[in-house]
């Protein structure tokens, strides 16, 4: 059960109203989950809003790479929402089925293209060791690049926030999806 009350969008002041409508205007085109309770404070919800695009749509990853990064972080966290909402993107980006089952399961999945076993490995010692391995650190700077892999973690902490809010706030999953880890406690 949520935490907070949802918005009334009638009743938004006019700082949340201009951040709804840019949100709603942006690339996202909807206004929900985290971004709904961030518009509890319009200056974060402003700012982490920001960020959140740019981490989404403005890194040098292409989509299949950064999907992966996001699925990484919320199977970490078992963030519910946010695997509702990146897993289908996630495949049409191009990651496969079993990869994809495979980290929502905390498994470690096969990987059959190098790039994406980088990523993996690089955010999985992160989130799991809170550091990152000197042989995993130079294949990813050796394979993307040191604006790349800044970007990289700056992805993996934006959607931290992200499934940090979803489990604070007991965000609701989206209508009719599924619970992606009925099972598991937050780590």
């Amino acid at each position: 059960m949520p935490r907070l009350n949802d918005l009334d969008e009638a009743r938004l002041s006019p700082d949340q109203r201009r951040i709804f409508d840019a949100i709603r205007s942006g690339p996202r085109g909807v206004v929900e989950g985290p971004l709904r309770v961030w518009l509890t404070s319009p200056g974060l919800a402003d700012t982490a809003q920001a960020l959140g695009a740019f981490c989404r749509y403005g890194t040098s990853l292409p989509p299949r790479l950064s999907e992966l990064a996001i699925l990484v972080t919320g199977a970490f966290w078992a963030s519910g929402f946010e695997w509702a909402v990146h897993a289908p993107i996630a495949l049409k980006a191009g990651l496969s089925d079993a990869v994809v089952e495979a980290i929502r399961i905390g498994a470690t999945p096969e990987f059959t293209q190098e790039d994406e076993a980088i990523i993996y490995a690089f955010a999985s010692e992160l989130h799991r060791t809170r550091k990152v391995q000197p042989a995993t650190y130079a294949r990813a700077i050796a394979t993307f690049g040191e604006q790349t892999v800044v970007e990289l973690v700056g992805i993996l902490g934006y959607y931290t926030l992200i499934s940090m809010t979803i489990n604070a706030f007991e965000v609701p999953l989206p209508a009719g999806a599924p619970d992606p880890f009925p099972t598991q406690e937050t780590n």
